[in-house]
């Protein structure tokens, strides 16, 4: 973990899964066929954090639902890309609008989609219940699981890092 401590000044962009990482990986299903999803608080104030930092926010995500860009909205998140199906292909499109590389880029992600993505940034981080290639693939993983609050406990880490190289604004 001491080789991640030393990129956490670097980053520029920090983005995000949704299942998995901002929650549970739980999807509930009403009988109206409605699909619902339960992000924790920590989460989000962890993410304001970010933001307020002056670091780039995306959630980059598989799924296809109004409840994840609804939380980007409350959130202020300003970049949530949803029914993404090659999520390495949609942050390098992201990357080169923000003109910022890949080396200036962390994600945290928990599952086989996230793999090409983990694989190619600075900070490749994940949550302990991922699946054992992504766990293998991160620098970074979180004592929290997802939904329980990992992505905060990843924002803080990670905004220590930057205030002891001095890179917070």
């Amino acid at each position: 973990m001491s080789d991640a401590a030393d990129i956490r000044g670097r980053i520029r962009l920090v983005s995000l899964d949704c299942d998995g990482v901002m929650t549970d990986g739980t999807l509930y299903y009403g009988e109206d066929g409605r699909q619902w999803r339960a992000f924790h608080v920590h989460d989000g104030v962890g993410i304001r954090m970010l933001i307020e930092a002056g670091l780039e926010v995306a959630f980059i995500t598989a799924s296809r639902t109004a409840a994840i860009e609804r939380r980007a909205e409350v959130l202020g998140v300003p970049h949530c890309l949803v029914g993404v199906g090659d999520k390495r292909e949609a942050l390098a499109d992201l990357c080169e609008r923000l003109g910022i590389g890949f080396d200036a880029v962390a994600h945290m992600g928990d599952d086989l989609n996230d793999l090409p993505v983990l694989e190619t940034v600075a900070l490749p981080a994940t949550v302990p219940n991922a699946v054992p290639a992504v766990r293998a693939a991160a620098r970074f993983t979180t004592g929290r699981s997802g939904g329980a609050g990992a992505v905060r406990e990843f924002a803080e880490w990670l905004l220590d890092g930057r205030t002891q190289t001095g890179e917070r604004r």
